[in-house]
Parts: C-alpha cells; structure tokens; sequence
C-alpha cells in the first residue's frame, strides 16, 4: 500500500492543524454556496417566474458539473497542487455568486451554477489532498472524517443565515455578500494555506503522456475501484434524501408538519458528525476491515428503506426516524471510499484516484434525483405536485439497482485486493476473533 515516504518526518501538530482548519474553512464555504439556492427555492421561484421543475433543474446541472469535472480535477491537483486548486475553486464559485445576485432570467442562474458546481468539484478532493500531506497513520482517516462532517456547517450557514439576509436585505445584496465571502477565503487561503510541511518535495508535473498513464494506472488499481464503488453504494440515498427528495417525501408521502420534518433533516446532518469520527477511528484501527463496515452501513440502510417502503399505510414517526438516523451514517461511510484510494495509489496519483471516487456518489445521486423525479410524475396525474405515498414508494424503490450494482462493485475488488495481500503473504484472520485478539491486548 501507498504510504508516506521514508525519512520524512512528521509536521508539528499545530501547524498541522492550524493548515487543516484554513482548508476546512474553504471547504465549508464550498458547501455554504452549495446549498444557497437549495434553501432559496421559493425566492427563487419569485425572481426569475420559474416552476419547481426549473428550479430542480439548477439542482441536477450543478451536480452533473460537479460530478463530470471529478476527473479532469484531480489530474489537475496531482500537477497544480492543493493550493492553487482551492484558491481557484473559490473564485469560481464567488464569480457565480455573483452572477447569481445580478441574474433575472433562468438561463443565467443556470450558468451561474454552473460556476458554483466547477468551483466546488475544486475543493473537496484537494481538502482531502491536504490532510493526507500534513498528518500521517491513524490520523489521516480521522481527519478525512471530520472534515466531511465539520464541512456541513456551511449547509447550516446556508440555512439560517442565509436565509435571514433574503428576508432582511433581498436576493441582490444576499448573493453578493455569498461572493465576497468566496473571495476573503480564497485570500486566506491564498496566503496561509501550504500544499505540504517544509522539507517535503512535489513531484515534478507530469507531461501529457505521463497524465494518461497515470490515469490509466488509477483505474486499473482495484484499490482506487473499490473506493468509487464504497463512495456510490453509501453516499447516494442519504444525499438525495437531504439534498432534494427527503423533505416533499416526509410532508407530502408521510404527512409530517413542515417543523417536523425539517427537524429531522437537522438530525439527520447530527448523526453524521457524531459517526465521522468513529468510522475515522476504526479505519485507523482496522484498515484491512474497512469493507466490513461499508456493508454493515449498506445493509442497514436497505433494510431500513425496506421496512418504510413496505409498511401498510404512513409510516409511525419512529421509523421515520430510525430511517433518518441511518441515512446519516451514510455519509460518513462514503468517506471510507477515499481512504481505500489513499492507501492503495501512490501520493502522485491521488488526485486523479480521490476524483475518480467522488465521481460514484455523485453520479449515482444524479441519476436517483432524475429518475424518482421520473416515477413521480409518471404516477401522478397532470402536472400535479400533491404524490400519493403509493407514488414515493415506488419512485424510492429506484434505489435497489443502485444498491445492487455498488455491492457487485465492492465485493468484485475487495476480493481482488484480498487475493493481492494474499499473496504478498497477508493474511486475513476471521473478523471475530481479530476483535478479540484486538481487545486482549
């Protein structure tokens, strides 16, 4: 497994830290202008005369941007570096910002989305990039946990703050306040941010031929496979439920009052801070287990989706929020498909490996947001908005094949990888009573 290079020393912890929070900061302004229009819907809807079909549409392109730019970014972290990555990202998406405030028809909000979602496939990977440069062993899951969680604090931002400033002081001057706090961060990280610790060489940039090797390498690795496939089979059903379908599923399919199911929304971001970090420490604990606990989150949620969508009538509240508290573990799980690709690339290819992971979740909420959009209105007459329960049962139900094709994917290169350590002459005791011998120690 790629590792960190000898003779290397590690960073003072507080420099570490103190670059990891700069980082952390740009990232939880990333998701800040992720979520921005997401909890302007109905201002938005006034502003530029648009249908929710319109809006949703901002909603999808931003995630394909997001999700097609995965690759060409990461090849461009492993040649530019964390901090040029970051300081772009964050222009970008105040640029879009900005032509957000000014915008007054939808082709142009549009294209500023656009923006948001190429500035924001900047970030996250070369935050990740980041961490994986200044802390080492067992640390390096956990940070990766805690800044996937800490970074839906700019969701919170999103959704109070935000919010207020519309009401406040109107759409204008809100979006532009949203791009010049893009700016300040990428000032910050401009000056403060470094992509290694001193003493730590880059390697030189790879040419044009040396790139498509690379990536072709990347995804002959079962390693970086193994992580798109962990990052799709966890990450989708819980982000299409929080970013787009959970709400009009809990209010209009269950009938829960606004309140209500805004709250659980709210718990379902609580429990993905307060499972980040565990994940991040039995990672560390147990890196050859990794794929145990991305099955233990799979079945879990299946099960629990099951139950909901096969129980008589509206679901209890209860369920309701058991399926709530499992979707966010999902989340945190996705998390564990980046360390599969930093453990198993070397450290000039984690770039492109990180963006190839982020490409299965993102692609899999994409397609899941589309085509439960699809069944809604294929189950609902007119141009209806008000879907039955029977109508979300069977749009939710989409979910299976995504399931199906992220377990195939996982147990295909887990077993791939398994029979490499096995022949590197590691060898796998049963999972009982490797946690015991664990304990007894």
């Amino acid at each position: 497994m790629a590792g960190v290079s000898p003779g290397v020393s590690a960073p003072p912890a507080l420099r570490a830290y103190a670059v990891w929070l700069v980082a952390l900061v740009a990232y939880v302004v990333a998701v800040f202008h992720r979520a921005s229009l997401g909890v302007a819907g109905p201002e938005a809807q006034e502003r530029f005369s648009a249908g929710a079909s319109a809006i949703s549409l901002f909603v999808v392109v931003q995630l394909a941007v997001y999700a097609g730019m995965q690759v060409p970014v990461g090849v461009a972290l492993d040649r530019f570096g964390a901090r040029r990555l970051i300081v772009a990202g964050g222009v970008t998406m105040a640029a879009g910002q900005l032509v957000l405030a000014v915008a007054t028809d939808v082709p142009t909000a549009v294209a500023a989305r656009v923006l948001v979602g190429a500035g924001d496939a900047m970030t996250f990977i070369s935050v990740l990039r980041v961490v994986g440069a200044w802390f080492t062993g067992r640390t390096v899951p956990v940070v990766t946990q805690l800044t996937g969680i800490l970074g839906q604090l700019g969701q919170v931002v999103a959704a109070s703050p935000l919010v207020a400033l519309l009401h406040g002081v109107g759409w204008r001057d809100t979006f532009l306040g949203a791009a010049a706090a893009g700016v300040l961060v990428a000032v910050l990280v401009l000056a403060t941010l470094r992509d290694a610790p001193a003493g730590v060489t880059r390697p030189a940039a790879p040419g044009l031929a040396a790139v498509r090797e690379g990536l072709r390498a990347t995804w002959r690795e079962s390693g970086t496979r193994i992580g798109l496939y962990t990052h799709l089979v966890t990450q989708f059903s819980g982000t299409v439920f929080a970013l787009l379908w959970g709400y009009p599923f809990l209010t209009v399919g269950e009938g829960l009052a606004p309140g209500e199911a805004a709250a659980l929304l709210t718990l379902l971001v609580l429990v993905g801070m307060v499972v980040g970090p565990v994940l991040g420490r039995l990672c560390g604990r147990w890196p050859l287990r990794r794929s145990t606990l991305v099955f233990a989150i799979l079945l879990a949620t299946v099960a629990v989706w099951t139950v909901v969508l096969l129980w008589p009538g509206r679901a209890p509240v209860p369920l309701l929020v058991v399926l709530v508290v499992v979707l966010g573990t999902n989340g945190p799980g996705s998390m564990i498909g980046f360390d599969f690709a930093r453990t198993w690339n070397p450290v000039e290819r984690q770039g492109s490996a990180s963006g190839v992971v982020n490409v299965g979740g993102f692609v899999a909420s994409l397609l899941t947001i589309l085509a439960i959009g699809a069944v809604l209105d294929l189950l609902t007459p007119g141009s209806s908005t008000a879907y039955d329960r029977d109508a979300f049962r069977a749009a939710f139900a989409v979910q299976y094949v995504f399931w199906v094709l992220g377990a195939v994917g996982v147990v295909r290169h887990r077993r791939l990888l398994r029979a490499r350590l096995a022949r590197d002459g590691v060898v796998l005791t049963p999972l009982r009573i490797a946690v015991a011998s664990r304990f007894r120690r």
